[in-house]
């Protein structure tokens, strides 16, 4: 029991947004693995005692049993006579799986279908309110036109609410899909993106596809509102958005990027006016009487609060749209001298336009600019792995400026840090749990090797399967790590049991003896795990084929369960007797060499003594 808790500690470890995921089914197995341990070493000896009456049967009387006995004693027969044959297939078979395991691709999480997506659309940073919801509309219109949607409804700029700060020219439109099977026939939801985001190329627009709840998550957790965000760190804005767009320019070169947008940090266009103290002064006008026209005519004034039922709204006063809606009605603001004439302010200031920052980012003490972009058709562990090598080959940066990753791919560099880190300790504190019940190394090993081994036929299912590595299936590892261990202990008793009732039998063990009794224990421990691996099986495939909500995630965690208890099988009816007869067998030996070093002895001091 004590190892299969252990085997979850990488679960309890894990914080942020993946702890929140598999917490409780880390807490879930656990205590049920507790509540299991404690029914079967009380409940079910009273219940054997009052259920299991009667005449008693042979497991060679089952004719599932006499088929299993026919196949396994034969192949482990050959396994015992050509031991080094055996390891080393099995050598054969987790090297392999390590070969493929390069191979395989690495995510934070499955992609999880919501069943809805979210179209975000990114313009201009200089549009206006009302030219963005007009292409807002125009993309509605787009968007419902497919048969495939049944509504779609977006809004332009921010909420009323302060944890919003989105500008006007970034659109979020909900797209809700009708069920899968009122589609056209062919159409898969990558298939439907891809037409949908082709029908939306509007000029001036980058097209950013998600879902609801993975971008909430994603924007809260990590700030960006893509799959992958990279982050550039600098002092100048300038040089920070023109590196953005250099970044951008590489990353859409490499395979598997979508939606690539560096976003523009300056562009915005501000009426900048400076007052001319010496003009101001040569009309004897004080500077504040300027300041206090423009705030209040150009800016707002609030006046008063008017209350309606429960909703209050300010009331605010300035200048009309014709006398502020341009640097020329600007100018024509009159600002009243001390002698009663009225000055244009074009004549007291001087009044531009120039173009500034829209927002301004900053995190870790500098300033930020981000490209966002996501990645469809390959992994995102690779996909960055990628990029990096290109970024750092074809950029330089200058001094005082660098790079982070952030998005899903954050989140995943922060849990592969975790389990690296805890994986081994879990491992190590197993080894020292078996090392104390065997009281040998080489007994502990032996036991262990089940780990390596049960990895085996996940990795294989999982190549099969064209899965990536994730946290979902890093916990169906770990899941898998303690019932391994458990069953190779169990098939270790069985071998023990078989060897000690041996040699109570003969008094002293032979080779053929020892061989004999290895068959027997293994034979004895066929029935309780083919048992064992049937059940869990017949538990996991129905999630295999499961189409439902939430199967994306569920899968990718059976799978490697399903496979690893198919290759664990193997080796602890396989291998595992094998190991084991090979350390007995080289116990016996040495108990023979002492045995005729003694006798020698024994020997040659008697023939001391006749000589005496």
């Amino acid at each position: 029991m004590a190892v299969i808790i252990l085997a979850f500690v990488p679960v309890f470890a894990l914080t942020g947004e993946e702890g929140k995921l598999f917490h409780p089914l880390a807490f879930t197995k656990t205590f049920a693995m507790v509540g299991a341990t404690i029914i079967a070493v009380t409940l079910v000896p009273v219940l054997c005692t009052l259920l299991l009456r009667g005449k008693f049967h042979a497991e060679q009387a089952n004719p599932v049993m006499r088929g299993l006995h026919f196949v396994y004693r034969p192949v482990l027969r050959f396994a015992l006579h050509h031991r080094l044959l055996t390891v080393l297939f099995a050598a054969l078979l987790f090297g392999g799986a390590i070969f493929l395991a390069t191979g395989i691709g690495k995510e934070f999480m499955p992609p999880l279908n919501e069943g809805d997506l979210m179209y975000m659309p990114v313009t201009d940073p200089a549009i206006s309110m009302d030219e963005a919801r007009a292409i807002m509309s125009r993309e509605d219109e787009i968007l419902k036109s497919f048969p495939e949607v049944e509504w779609a409804v977006g809004k332009a700029g921010r909420a009323e609410t302060s944890t919003d700060p989105a500008p006007v020219s970034m659109n979020e439109t909900i797209v809700h899909l009708k069920p899968p099977e009122q589609w056209r026939p062919g159409v898969t939801r990558e298939s439907l993106i891809a037409e949908m985001d082709k029908q939306l190329h509007l000029p001036g627009v980058t097209n950013i596809w998600t879902q609801p709840i993975k971008n909430r998550i994603d924007m809260l957790s990590t700030g960006i509102r893509s799959q992958v965000g990279i982050k550039i760190f600098g002092n100048d804005l300038k040089t920070l958005e023109e590196l953005s767009r250099k970044v951008a320019d590489l990353v859409r070169k490499v395979n598997g990027a979508k939606d690539v947008y560096p976003e523009q940090i300056s562009g915005a266009p501000y009426i900048d006016i400076h007052l001319n103290r010496t003009a101001a002064a040569r009309y004897g006008i004080d500077a504040k009487v300027i300041e206090d026209t423009i705030e209040k005519g150009i800016g707002e004034t609030n006046l008063s609060i008017t209350i309606e039922g429960r909703r209050r709204f300010p009331v605010r006063v300035r200048f009309a749209q014709e006398f502020r809606g341009s640097t020329a009605a600007l100018g024509q603001i009159p600002i009243t001298s001390p002698a009663g004439a009225a000055i244009p302010l074009a004549q007291l200031a001087d009044i531009t336009e120039v173009q500034g920052p829209t927002m301004i980012s900053s995190e870790n003490g500098l300033l930020r600019g981000t490209v966002l972009l996501n990645v469809r058709g390959r992994d995102v562990g690779g996909f960055v792995e990628e990029t990096k090598n290109v970024i750092t080959q074809q950029l330089s940066l200058p001094a005082g400026y660098y790079i982070e990753w952030s998005g899903e791919y954050e989140n995943q560099q922060r849990a592969r840090s975790r389990l690296l880190l805890v994986g081994p300790l879990v491992l190590v504190i197993i080894f020292a749990l078996l090392y104390i019940t065997y009281h040998s190394a080489l007994e502990a090993a032996h036991v262990l090797l089940a780990v390596p081994f049960a990895l085996t036929g996940g990795v294989y299912l999982l190549w099969l399967m064209h899965y990536n590595f994730s946290v979902a299936v890093w916990v169906g590892f770990i899941a898998l790590f303690g019932t391994a261990v458990q069953t190779a202990v169990v098939m270790v008793i069985y071998l023990e049991e078989a060897v000690a009732r041996k040699r109570r039998e003969l008094g002293q063990l032979t080779r053929a003896s020892l061989l004999e009794a290895v068959t027997e224990g293994a034979l004895l421990r066929l029935r309780p795990k083919v048992m064992t691996v049937s059940t869990v099986i017949a538990s996991l495939l129905p999630i295999m084929w499961s189409t439902s909500a939430g199967a994306e995630v569920m899968k990718p965690l059976a799978t490697p369960v399903l496979g690893g208890m198919v290759s664990s099988l193997v080796h602890v009816l396989i291998v595992t007797p094998v190991i084991f007869f090979w350390l007995r067998e080289r116990e016996l030996r040495r108990e023979e060499t002492r045995a005729a070093m003694s006798a020698a002895a024994i020997e040659n001091g008697g023939q001391l003594d006749q000589e005496a």
